[in-house]
């Protein structure tokens, strides 16, 4: 069962961005926040830097689907923004290497 909606407000992406706790990997970066619901909220987001919008929409179809197939472990209740970090050569982003970078940021927060 999905456990997951979309965070589609600015004012939702600012408060996780601004009061939220930063975790890192080497491609993404993630924000997230208790929101005192029972479902999980997910928001991605990638700046116009990492490319034309092929290549956004194709990094968000791999940030998605790693969630999803990592979404049962994940502990419900929380607001989770999903970056793409700046500096990384897009040519080394794979789904295998977003799977792995979400698997490690959902540990060290102490989701999974």
């Amino acid at each position: 069962m999905k456990k997951t909606k979309n965070l589609k407000k600015n004012y939702e992406f600012k408060i996780v961005l601004t009061k939220g706790k930063y975790c890192s990997g080497k491609y993404i970066e993630a924000f997230f926040i208790k929101n005192n619901l029972k479902i999980n909220k997910i928001g991605i987001a990638i700046g116009k830097s990492q490319g034309i919008a092929v290549k956004r929409n194709y990094f968000k179809r791999l940030i998605r689907e790693a969630y999803r197939l990592n979404e049962e472990k994940i502990e419900i209740g929380n607001s989770i923004v999903f970056l793409v970090k700046k500096k990384v050569n897009n040519d080394e982003i794979n789904f295998q290497n977003v799977q792995n970078d979400i698997i490690g940021i959902l540990q060290k927060i102490g989701q999974v």
